[in-house]
Parts: structure tokens; sequence; C-alpha cells
């Protein structure tokens, strides 16, 4: 059996929400199948007050095996390093003392979510809390642990991130890290588990037709493509979300939002609105990533030049209009 503990620092816990809508089969089967047990989860465990205390004061003395610690939220460094913005309940122990200490006899160490990889929403504008990252502070190695941190199983914080996190991106990690088959050429340069990471959100995306001949939706609602207007990062966002949708069918594009790259560091403090796309010469700073900005804009123009009239119709639409027909020639 692989020993899990998890605890939620300074966040929301909306990825134990996400986490709590794993499907076929649900969470407890999937750990239970898995040979994965449970120590202690905030929301999902009877234990409190002095024996969560006790557990986490055994696995620190060496009592008790810690195979995987999964951290959710930010981590709270305020006021001036004390870390004393967020005590453990009823220890009277800052947060960050309890992981630092729990993280040196864990086998693997996992972020949850954007705000435990990279500080996320709660290190956004001024950060009073000197909210961080486990191992890194935004863009930037470091954070609570350092960029020297390796875990007992020599692998660094695995960054489960997104905003929420998929639960299936939790689960497949966990059973991957708990079979011993953790291996950083299975991280990417973020420390994202590949086995989502090396996909773009745009993979699957409902709206590629309309993105293929940029025929653009210019408000919310509508069906087009959302990145020349409406601020969509898919082509940008690593994640298979429109392959992997949440509860089968669900995606922020499926639903007629823009994607925002939730699961890159920073994406809290784009510097414009989310549905905003900033434009150069009214041409989108943000372009794909694996293509050169002149052949996007080459391509572009000769995408507009082509699309079919019942796309730039529906493109602009909040239902389809035009459904496709077949073209016959004339003799």
């Amino acid at each position: 059996m692989a020993n899990l503990l998890w605890l939620q620092s300074g966040g929301c816990g909306g990825c134990s929400m996400s986490l709590l809508g794993a499907e076929g089969p649900d969470l407890i089967s999937t750990l239970e199948a898995a040979g994965i047990e449970l120590l202690w989860h905030p929301s999902l465990s009877e234990q409190t007050g002095i024996e969560v205390r006790q557990l986490l004061q055994q696995i620190i003395d060496g009592e008790l095996e810690l195979d995987l610690l999964c951290i959710e939220g930010s981590l709270m460094r305020g006021p001036g390093g004390t870390g004393r913005f967020h005590l453990f309940g009823g220890t009277g122990i800052p947060m960050i003392d309890w992981v630092s200490k729990l993280a040196e006899k864990a086998r693997y160490t996992l972020a949850i979510g954007s705000c435990a990889a990279y500080g996320g929403i709660t290190s956004a504008g001024d950060n009073h809390a000197d909210a961080t990252g486990l191992q890194f502070e935004g863009e930037l190695r470091g954070g609570l642990l350092g960029s020297e941190y390796r875990s007992m199983g020599a692998l660094p914080v695995v960054n489960v991130s997104g905003c929420p996190v998929h639960p299936n991106w939790v689960t497949e990690t966990l059973i991957e890290l708990a079979l011993g088959e953790g291996a950083v050429e299975r991280l990417d340069t973020l420390g994202r588990p590949r086995l989502y990471a090396d996909q773009l959100v745009h993979h699957g995306c409902t709206r590629n037709e309309y993105y293929e001949y940029k025929a653009s939706a210019e408000q919310l609602g509508q069906q087009g493509c959302m990145m020349e207007h409406l601020g969509c990062l898919g082509t940008q966002a690593h994640g298979d979300c429109n392959t992997r949708p949440w509860n089968g069918e669900g995606s922020c594009t499926r639903g007629g939002y823009a994607c925002i790259n939730c699961t890159a560091p920073e994406f809290e403090e784009p510097r414009h609105a989310f549905m905003e796309t900033p434009k150069i010469a009214g041409i989108p700073v943000g372009l794909p990533t694996d293509m050169p900005k002149a052949w996007f804009v080459a391509l572009a123009s000769l995408s507009k030049a082509a699309t079919p009239e019942r796309l730039k119709e529906n493109a602009r639409s909040e239902q389809l209009i035009y459904p496709p027909t077949l073209h016959k020639r004339k003799n």
C-alpha cells in the first residue's frame, strides 16, 4: 500500500471539489484499486485535532511512511517570513513549517492545482500574504522548498496544475507514482505531468473549424472561434481539456468561455481583461506557440479569404443558423 496525505493551504478548495467529481470509478474506489491508502484529507477524513497532529508527528519522526504528499493551495509565508498568516488549526504552528518537514519525509511531493504549483490566484496583486508555490514562484524556480528540492524518490515537486485541476490528472499521476513509474522524463519543464501537459487545449476544441477559417466570435455566446477577439489561449495552453472533458462532456470552450491558460504560471495576471485579445496593428499578440508569427499571419489572411459563407454567419450567431450543405458543381 502507498500512503497518501493531503493538506490544504491558501486556496479555495476547488481542486478537492473537482477531485470528488472523478468518475468511472469514483475517487475512493480508484485509490483502493491502486493500492493507495488515504491517511488524511481535511474534507474527507473523520480525524481532527490531536489525532491529526499525532499522525503528522509519526510521519516526521519516521514511524509512518509517507509515499504521496499532496498539497492543495499556495503556501503563505507572511507576515515577514513567519508563516503566521496560516497556522495549522489547533497546532499553533505555521502550515509552511509542517509542509517543509513532511516534504523531507515524502517519497513523492505533489502540488495539486496552480496555487500549490506556482502561487496562483492567492499570489495575485500585491500578494500581501507572500504566497508562493511549493517549488516555483510564478515562472521562477524556488518557492517554499527551493529549486534544489528532491523528494525521497529523487523527483522534484510534481506540479499537477490547473484551476481547478482535472480529477483524472490527479488520479492518474497518483497511480503512476504509486506503481513506481515516476521519472523526471515524465514531467515537462514546469514540472507538469506530461500525461496531460503534452497536449494543447486547442486539440479537440469543438470550435476548430471556425479557427481554421478564422471565423471569429465577436461577443460572448456566439459560435465562432474566441482567439481573435475574446482572449482564448487554447492554442498556447497545455492541457487535454477538450479531448478529456470534465464529467465526459464539459470544458471551458465547450461552455462558451475562453481558455485562460490556467495550467500555466502567472495565468492569474494576464495584464489585460481575460475576455480580451491584446493586439498590435490588429494582430493578436498571443499566437500559437508552435508556429512562426509570419506564417500565422499569412495563413490567416488566406483562410479568411476562403471562409465559407455559412461559417461567417454562424460564427457571429448564438446558435447554428446554416448547416453544412453539399456543394453542387456547375457543368
